[in-house]
């Protein structure tokens, strides 16, 4: 397993629990903050890994294999952002879909 790739699960899941820990509206527990943290960091990470990276400084085909400490802070933000965004977007659509009764 590429060790990018694995930053950005890591990064993903604490950006999930950080979204859930920042609005209580879009906590879905720390289980499910979790995972929609781990799915968001993996594919965000790979889809904005090729975006994100130049606008940073980080060449096209390195990898965090290298340990450029600009490669690894790409999967961060990336594998991060992409976490937090997910899980919050998850959480408002609960709280949309499943309002508290009156």
């Amino acid at each position: 397993m590429p060790i990018d790739l694995i930053i950005q699960l890591v990064s993903g899941a604490l950006g999930g629990n950080l979204a859930g820990f920042a609005g209580k509206n879009v906590n879905l527990g720390w289980i499910w903050n979790t995972v929609l943290g781990l799915a968001g960091g993996a594919a965000g990470g790979q889809l904005l890994g090729p975006i994100v990276g130049p606008l940073i400084g980080v060449a096209a085909n390195a990898s965090a294999a290298s340990m450029d400490p600009m490669t690894i802070l790409s999967s961060v933000l990336t594998g991060g952002g992409s976490g937090l965004i997910l899980t919050t977007l998850a959480g408002l659509v609960k709280s949309m879909v499943f309002k508290p009764a009156a």
